[in-house]
């Protein structure tokens, strides 16, 4: 039961990360109908612009301005480049933006080095939020931070205690998504920005007659998304690792969470990350083989067949490829994603 709640949560808490990052990507194609190949390098600028902030500002404050940088810059990069660009079609788009992602990881390079930067997260977040305890007698059990070692101890060699901390930096990371994804939802459906930023997608000229700056709109639905590629990078630079090789990590899974998901479709996204992060943290979980399940059964196999490349592969070495498998699953069987309104 303790491995089933862990494995679960830190499912949720990896498919929200993916939903962070794959939110303002779907934010952009569904208002501008630009797909962003750089979107993950925004992400990577945001965690190395947050860990530069971090021991200047703090951690709290760098949450905040590193995002609005990766904003600006991303607004900066729409009005300057991609907005020359648009009217020739989605080709320049992808090339602009494919060649913009080598070259913010150049940049880094060059600013920060090739090797992992140390971005510790601020105290109040190290350390576990809570920790479930597994008691074989009195059952499963939940206690608020962390516990002593003693209490993971037994006296009674016939019991069995497990103890499993779940860090807080993940449990803040599934707080800011959900926070995120409301935000969202409020801000495009609730509000009179939303209701404009919608328009200028289907009715350009329309919104331009009653005087709203259209191009300016754009930048800002560009910059929003990036900004909060860049507040993903901050957290999730602290959480797990910051170097240059995060963005290529990351950047072909996002894609896939907005295929799956449906393009453009928000909801979509935030149900493909949680499918993709339970799948994929799950499959690394379970370190089983067909040769190992058929074993179990009680079947006999030949030398041969346990010396079987594929009988001896584990699911934990297939996780990798689990999300490219789904898209493919996707694309068969509902070509326009899981909660798409737009047929692709």
């Amino acid at each position: 039961m303790e491995f089933l709640v862990i494995s679960t949560l830190n499912g949720l808490s990896y498919g929200l990360l993916l939903f962070m990052l794959s939110s303002g990507l779907t934010l952009i194609f569904s208002m501008m109908g630009v797909l962003n190949f750089a979107h993950a390098s925004f992400y990577m600028l945001g965690a190395y612009i947050g860990f530069t902030l971090n021991s200047v500002l703090g951690f709290w404050l760098s949450l905040l301005v590193a995002p609005i940088a990766a904003g600006a810059i991303g607004a900066v990069f729409e009005k300057t480049c991609l907005r020359r660009v648009h009217k020739f079609g989605h080709v320049p788009e992808l090339l602009v933006t494919f060649g913009l992602s080598y070259v913010v990881l150049e940049m880094v390079q060059l600013v920060w080095g090739r090797n992992a930067v140390e971005f510790q997260p601020p105290i109040e977040l190290q350390g576990p939020a809570f920790t479930l305890i597994q008691h074989s007698i009195d059952g499963l059990s939940l206690v608020l931070g962390g516990v002593s070692a003693e209490a993971c101890q037994s006296i009674d060699t016939a019991v069995q205690i497990v103890c499993s901390p779940f860090p807080a930096t993940r449990a803040f990371m599934m707080a800011i998504a959900i926070g995120m994804m409301l935000g969202l939802w409020l801000l495009l459906t609730k509000t009179r920005v939303g209701l404009v930023i919608q328009a200028a997608l289907t009715h350009p000229e329309m919104v331009e007659a009653l005087g709203h700056n259209v191009p300016r709109v754009f930048m800002s639905v560009f910059g929003v998304g990036t900004a909060l590629a860049g507040l993903a990078g901050v957290i999730g630079g602290s959480t797990f690792v910051t170097e240059p090789a995060m963005a290529a990590t990351v950047g072909s899974v996002i894609f896939v969470v907005v295929v799956v998901g449906g393009m453009g479709s928000l909801a979509g996204a935030f149900l493909a990350s949680l499918i993709i992060g339970i799948v994929q943290t799950f499959a690394v979980a379970l370190d089983y083989s067909a040769l190992s399940m058929l074993q179990s059964l009680g079947m006999t196999l030949s030398n041969t067949s346990k010396e079987n490349a594929l009988l001896n592969l584990t699911i934990s070495q297939i996780a990798p490829i689990l999300p490219y498998l789904l898209l493919v699953l996707v694309l068969i069987f509902r070509p326009r994603g899981l909660l798409g309104k737009r047929e692709t």
